[in-house]
């Protein structure tokens, strides 16, 4: 690996228009994360995140087929999963334990309450803040939204109810989007007289591009899952059914359709297209190779190489 690394740094020197200290350092977490992996058991978990005898996270990680599947469920029924100091502590928490686990393979950010996603902030509780206090959760959770960007692995927010404000903007950091078509979407702080704190000013524009982002936040605009789906908001958008979880069940089907393919080559994957979109195609293309290299040296590519051969379903082990 050190070898691949060292020619790809070698190549670089030559390329005139490409910002070489950007490609060769975009492989780093991948490598500290190889470094300094942890063995965790696949078997069926559940960690339950409480305050004040309130279950508002419940974070499973399934079993049997599906290990290597995580639902993260916001629970907190009598505020609409609103934003609050706790659920945001709870999540900090969920994810750093998803970082750890090198067995994880995709995130299902869901809720566990019919008909709403995330209401977005908690207003109530953040009328009884200080001035000075605001800014400060509001970073927090700009922070963590930050972090759920930055998982490995593919995330994908399963939209069966209403997605407002920071809840959306919880969805945008996700890498799949799926929707219920009665769900309700929108950007609508306006309507409070502030603007998208936590990225919804950066994501939604990158997602459905410049004039379309600008037109939704400007108006705080709601749209349901039909009309996300056509302006590409969300990837796909589902008929709900009696049991209101259309989008997680949807969602849970692409995670198993990702969960047999190559891990390390995914998260290579979403890697080398996170970092290659925000920069020219030159870089992009470094960075790119510099993601491919790291797939070389692994048992991984060998026994996809070696089930081809035999004709039969590889087995990977992220190695």
């Amino acid at each position: 690996m050190a070898a691949a690394v060292g020619r790809l740094s070698l190549w670089l020197t030559s390329r005139v228009h490409v910002d070489r200290n950007r490609a060769r350092a975009v492989t780093a977490p991948y490598i500290c994360w190889r470094q300094q992996r942890v063995c965790c058991s696949s078997r069926l978990t559940t960690r339950q995140y409480s305050y004040d005898s309130r279950d508002d996270l419940k974070v499973r990680y399934l079993d049997g087929e599906d290990a290597g599947i995580v639902v993260v469920g916001i629970n907190r029924p009598k505020a609409k999963n609103s934003i609050s100091k706790n659920l945001v502590n709870m999540m900090f928490e969920a994810v750093e334990d998803i970082k750890k686990n090198n067995k994880v393979r995709s995130v299902i950010l869901s809720s566990l309450v019919p008909g709403i996603f995330c209401a977005g902030a908690d207003l109530k509780e953040r009328a009884k803040m200080h001035q000075s206090e605001v800014g400060p959760f509001v970073s927090k959770a700009r922070a963590l939204i930050t972090e759920l960007d930055h998982l490995s692995v593919p995330t994908i927010a399963a939209v069966d109810g209403a997605a407002l404000g920071g809840g959306l903007e919880m969805a945008l950091a996700c890498d799949i989007r799926i929707a219920s078509s009665s769900a309700k979407m929108g950007l609508v702080e306006t309507q409070l007289a502030i603007i998208p704190g936590a990225g919804g000013t950066q994501r939604l524009p990158r997602i459905i591009g410049v004039s379309l982002a600008k037109e939704l936040i400007f108006t705080a605009r709601i749209v349901d899952g039909k009309e996300a789906s056509r302006l590409g908001l969300v990837n796909h958008s589902v008929e709900q059914n009696d049991s209101g979880d259309a989008a997680y069940l949807y969602a849970l089907e692409l995670a198993r359709q990702i969960n047999p393919q190559g891990p390390i080559a995914v998260r290579m994957a979403k890697l080398a297209i996170n970092q290659g979109i925000q920069v020219d195609l030159s870089t992009g293309l470094a960075i790119e190779e510099a993601c491919y290299a790291q797939v070389i040296p692994t048992k991984d590519r060998l026994e996809g190489l070696a089930a081809f051969k035999e004709k039969r379903r590889p087995h990977y082990k992220g190695e």
